[in-house]
């Protein structure tokens, strides 16, 4: 059976279309790979793009959208709401089909090395693919974002895995590595106290918040969600707040759990939710155990669907826009084209 690896990278430009087709461009030039969705967010100032396909064919085009990345990106002028370092700011790969995590971790491998060779960018390997325990986080690895990279990169401790320890002002840095399916999520809420998304958002990630104690000392408090990272944003539109999560193990963190707590958590704090969105794609599984949590006795793929998008008030109920973000539904369009 065919081989499917999943490419998810990040590119740090989420405004300008010109750009991002650009982009885009490279995924289509490569036969056998599909780009199944392209998802700017303005505010992010990010893109996020998701393209399947053979192992090889899907290193070639990472590697041609990176390059194509590095030349149209000036990060020495991005400014945006979300954490990054680079122009490309992350690259993963994902095992879809009859591909292992090991497979992963050697694409990762071999497209750090040419990244690093030809286009003189420091990369560091994350995830699956992190050869230092560190920098197994993403969140680790981008701490201090592209202002703080001149520093980090004179400190050996920060040597990139591949590539020059020599700061990159047009390009930053690349996170590449080898992770499980990411479902990247976003919960909107009207409120008018800039500060509910931030309390929210500390309350439910993994890494929790620092308290200060009577006697002055800091002390960590874990959040209540294993495998949740989360962030509150101010959105330009008055009245309208975001958490921005990414939710790292379906498994552990079912995508129903986390929105049910941001909506009581809103809600004791005078707040409500408008929506949920969906970045990028999440696989079927996800959808459907939380379609099982809204409507125990639905038996078919569709109604499990319409109970997910209905209850988590994605993209205000439209079930047709949520089908599109499952990756599986994706695949199997692709496949029946290709036998027409």
């Amino acid at each position: 059976m065919r081989k499917i690896v999943e490419c998810v990278p990040n590119f740090s430009e989420g405004r300008d279309v010109v750009k991002i087709e650009e982009i885009a461009a490279e995924v289509r030039k490569v036969p056998g790979v599909r780009l199944l969705d392209v998802a700017p967010d303005g505010e992010h100032n990010r893109t996020v793009l998701t393209f399947v396909g053979e192992p090889e064919l899907v290193k070639q085009a990472a590697y041609n959208i990176i390059a194509r990345a590095a030349a149209v990106i000036d990060m020495a002028g991005h400014k945006g709401k979300h954490p990054r370092m680079g122009a490309c700011d992350v690259c993963p790969f994902v095992p879809v089909r009859n591909v292992t995590m090991a497979d992963c971790v050697a694409l990762a491998n071999e497209l750090a090395s040419e990244v690093g060779e030809k286009l003189a960018i420091p990369v560091y390997l994350y995830g699956e693919a992190a050869r230092i325990p560190d920098r197994k986080s993403l969140a680790v690895i981008r701490a201090g974002e592209y202002e703080g990279l001149p520093e980090k990169l004179r400190n050996p401790r920060w040597k990139p895995d591949y590539g020059p320890p020599v700061f990159n002002a047009k390009s930053g840095a690349t996170a590449i590595g080898a992770r499980e399916f990411l479902i990247a999520y976003n919960v909107y809420l009207n409120t008018v106290d800039r500060e509910t998304a931030h309390k929210i958002a500390r309350i439910i990630r993994e890494s929790g918040r620092i308290a200060t104690l009577d006697d002055g000392q800091e002390i960590r408090v874990p959040g209540i969600f294993r495998s949740v990272q989360a962030a509150g944003i101010v959105l330009e539109e008055p009245g309208v707040a975001q958490v921005s999560m990414n939710l790292s193990d379906y498994k552990v963190t079912p995508i129903h759990i986390v929105f049910e707590k941001i909506r009581e958590l809103a809600e004791l704090g005078g707040a409500s939710v408008l929506y949920s969105e969906i970045v990028g794609l999440i696989p079927k599984a996800a959808i459907l155990e939380t379609g099982r949590f809204y409507k125990p006795g639905a038996r078919s793929e569709k109604e499990l669907v319409e109970a997910a998008a209905r209850n988590l008030l994605l993209n205000s109920g439209r079930t047709s826009s949520l089908r599109k973000r499952i990756i599986e539904f994706l695949i199997e369009e692709e496949q029946e084209c290709c036998k027409r």
